[in-house]
């Protein structure tokens, strides 16, 4: 699943060679932190160029134009995700089309052409949700290595990215911090972990009675206390609901069973994951809570530069707590593990009903606990299948998108 020590060692000579990166997503958090990390690398790596070749968006139009304006080089491809937006956007950023520098293109077929394209050679998939799923599978049946920050591929299809990349012999490297801290302190070794510990920050509401969690408003839901991310994610954050999408995340990436993994909060996310190995020793990776750092290294891997991120203050005094999930207040983790162990349909069930329903709790349509109890509901309604295709997958994330809006109706 992961680059092995044979795809490094094969490698081409880098020496003078422009790597060529895809962002699906440019305008969320992960891609306009990746449109940074680009400049960065090609100011201190000496052994290569960086060059953005495709970039995409879907409703944010006008920070999608000042993104590509402030290129000195403009990406060769645009892609609009949403058809409705593409008169409009031509209409604002003409971006040069008429001296053939940049080619727009509209809708998820486009997204799945650039990603296989034979210019391509890193994708950054950082769409959020179900709507990456297409463009993601696509690079990596194309051989090609993905920075995975769109969890949702391995939490629907897990197994089907497994087989594509015995097949293909692509590469996925982890950008969610907690994965790539994992993937780092896995180093080298050639023993498998005992345990994977994967950290959460608890969120908004960690120190909240289910009283008031049953009461939270949309406002304090978005108020995260480390991270700056997009609403969805920060709503699943707050139900820990990211955290059980991590869970199942990691049982495909790293091939590990569900009872080989572990969730501990950690407000300070300064520790964002860590490893128990067979004889008891623990090994964790800290940094800042910055994500240009596993973003840099999904990117550069197995080298490591100079990144724009500031050491860790080790002239201050430091807290790093450790606590156990409370699971009755975030019942949300109990789904992610019972997933992970069960596999098959279960997957794209969760996602698909989560995504639906933080989507009416973003619209102010449902209460904040209303969303976990949809998920258990649909997992519980739906036909299982244990090895399903592609088909079977779309379809069911079709239903349970349905099924949440009947339910909470």
């Amino acid at each position: 699943m992961l680059p092995t020590e044979t795809a490094k060692k094969e490698q081409p000579n880098r020496e003078s060679t422009t790597t060529r990166v895809a962002v699906l997503g440019a305008t969320g958090s992960i891609g306009t932190a990746t449109l940074g990390v680009l400049r960065h690398l090609d100011n201190v790596d000496p052994e290569s160029k960086w060059r953005l070749i495709a970039a995409s968006g879907h409703g944010n139009l006008r920070l999608l134009g000042e993104m590509v304006d402030a290129l000195q080089q403009p990406p060769e491809h645009i892609v609009l995700s949403d058809p409705e937006s593409a008169p409009e956007f031509s209409t604002r950023h003409p971006l040069g089309r008429s001296a053939g520098q940049t080619q727009v293109s509209v809708g998820p077929e486009a997204l799945v052409r650039i990603a296989s394209d034979p210019s391509v050679d890193v994708l950054v998939a950082a769409i959020v949700g179900r709507a990456g799923l297409e463009s993601t599978l696509a690079a990596i049946e194309a051989g090609k290595r993905v920075a995975l920050a769109n969890k949702e591929t391995m939490v629907v299809a897990g197994s089907l990215v497994q087989s594509m990349v015995k097949r293909s012999g692509g590469e996925v490297t982890p950008i969610d911090s907690e994965h790539s801290a994992i993937f780092q302190c896995l180093g080298e070794k050639n023993c498998k972990p005992k345990k994977l510990i994967l950290t959460a920050s608890g969120g908004p509401f960690r120190c909240s009675t289910a009283k008031q969690m049953e009461n939270a408003t949309l406002s304090s839901a978005l108020n995260h206390p480390t991270w700056d991310m997009g609403p969805k994610i920060t709503i699943d954050s707050a139900t820990m609901m990211n955290k059980a999408l991590e869970v199942i995340e990691a049982r495909w990436l790293f091939n590990l069973p569900a009872d080989a993994i572990e969730v501990v909060v950690h407000p300070q996310s300064i520790i964002h994951s860590m490893i128990e190995f067979a004889d008891g020793s623990v090994i964790a990776q800290l940094s800042p809570p910055d994500m240009r750092l596993p973003i840099q290294y999904a990117l550069t891997y197995p080298r490591r530069l100079p990144c724009e991120v500031p050491s860790l203050d080790r002239s201050a005094r430091w807290d790093l707590t450790l606590e156990p999930v409370d699971r009755e207040r975030f019942p949300a983790l109990d789904l992610g593990f019972e997933v992970a162990r069960v596999g098959g349909t279960s997957g794209a069930v969760l996602n698909a009903a989560n995504e639906a329903a933080v989507g009416l709790f973003l619209e102010d349509k449902i209460r904040f606990t209303d969303v976990v109890a949809a998920c258990r509901t649909c997992l519980d309604n739906h036909t299982f299948d244990a090895n399903p295709s592609l088909d079977t997958l779309l379809r069911l994330d079709t239903w349970a998108r349905g099924e949440v809006h009947k339910i909470m109706q």
